[in-house]
């Protein structure tokens, strides 16, 4: 099954361009990821953490270290390749996306009973953000989540 773009809004022509504003002065963190060193999974969860403390959303963080620990992991885990995590902060809310090099598009199933942990993480993202999705970039995609200023 393919992931399209899941959001609960329609993005118009005049969003993106303010988005894209935005973005320009918004606070962001940016990681290179080596390559199946799942050591980045906690270390992206506490970059993460220290760029929502200095935006002044320190106590709402626990949702998207879930999110992102979970799109860190599956990128080095089932691509085998390095990747790159960056997350933007604005008055929209945050936007964190994971960046691989392997054009394979992850698929989104239910998980099953006996197998432990495995499988459920892009049932948390589609469960927990506001929005998520899956897009084509260069030679890979990148997998991204939105959580609106409020959640974050």
């Amino acid at each position: 099954m393919a992931i399209a773009k899941t959001s609960a809004k329609t993005e118009t022509a005049e969003d993106q361009t303010d988005d894209a504003g935005d973005q320009a002065q918004a606070p962001q963190l940016r990681r290179r990821l080596g390559r199946a060193d799942l050591r980045a999974v906690p270390e992206a969860r506490r970059a993460l953490r220290e760029l929502l403390r200095q935006w002044g959303k320190p106590g709402r963080s626990d949702i998207a270290e879930l999110l992102t620990s979970e799109l860190v992991t599956n990128a080095l885990v089932h691509t085998d390749r390095e990747a790159v995590l960056t997350a933007t902060v604005g008055p929209r809310g945050l936007h964190v996306e994971v960046r691989d090099f392997v054009g394979r598009r992850p698929r989104l199933c239910a998980p099953d009973v006996g197998d432990g942990t495995h499988g459920r993480g892009l049932v948390l993202v589609q469960s927990l953000a506001d929005a998520w999705g899956v897009r084509a970039h260069g030679v890979g995609k990148a997998v991204w989540f939105d959580l609106e200023a409020g959640a974050a």
